[in-house]
């Protein structure tokens, strides 16, 4: 079910919206050196897997329905995404030593990548993507979110860097909170989703 936000509207990645969600890949070099969002999946990407692997293996998740993810547009262009799933389908996150030393809980869900194409950065995408994944979550039944932003309060500005996993003061705006620091700058932050509408954001 397709949402909307401002000018903005949400489709969840799967085949009909795979060659949308290609093309945007494509104008951006492949996203990450060529990873093709297959940094969080159990294969990874690697200096041994080619841009044209990390793409095969991607479209099969999809077919199998193995890849969850919300695909923003702007019009019929696909700008961003936001990426999400249970932690089986997304095990790779970065600082896993640091993560599992005081892990109480696996969540339910996991929020892995933020992606924004270039030419629509800082316009509310990334905002849009994160909207519309708590919204499917919600939708799949609600549960316990994580996800693993970056610090920006108190740190000096990152000229040039994006931060994949999203800033933290994106996800203050959806509820989240703080649980434990996993790297100098990388939070995990959680939030608990019943089922149903997704929360207000302030």
């Amino acid at each position: 079910m397709a949402t909307e936000s401002i000018a903005y509207t949400t489709r969840p990645l799967d085949d009909d919206t795979w060659a949308d969600f290609a093309a945007l890949v494509e104008a951006n070099n492949g996203v990450w050196g060529g990873c093709w969002c297959m940094g969080f999946h159990p294969e990874g990407f690697g200096q041994e897997r080619s841009v044209s692997r990390n793409r095969d293996v991607k479209r099969e998740h999809v077919r199998r329905g193995t890849a969850h993810q919300i695909l923003v547009y702007d019009g019929g262009e696909a700008v961003g995404w936001c990426q999400y799933g249970p932690p089986a389908e997304l095990p790779n996150i970065k600082n896993p030593k640091a993560y599992d030393k005081d892990l109480a809980e696996l969540p339910d869900w996991r929020i892995g990548c933020i992606f924004t194409g270039k030419g629509h950065r800082r316009q509310g995408v990334a905002r849009a993507a994160v909207a519309g994944a708590l919204a499917a979550i919600q939708e799949a039944g609600g549960g316990l979110v994580e996800a693993y932003p970056e610090q920006v309060e108190g740190r000096k500005p990152q000229q040039g860097a994006y931060f994949h996993t999203g800033p933290e003061d994106l996800f203050t705006e959806f509820g989240f909170e703080r649980d434990r620091k996993i790297a100098k700058w990388r939070w995990v932050m959680k939030v608990r989703l019943p089922s149903g509408d997704p929360p207000a954001d302030s």
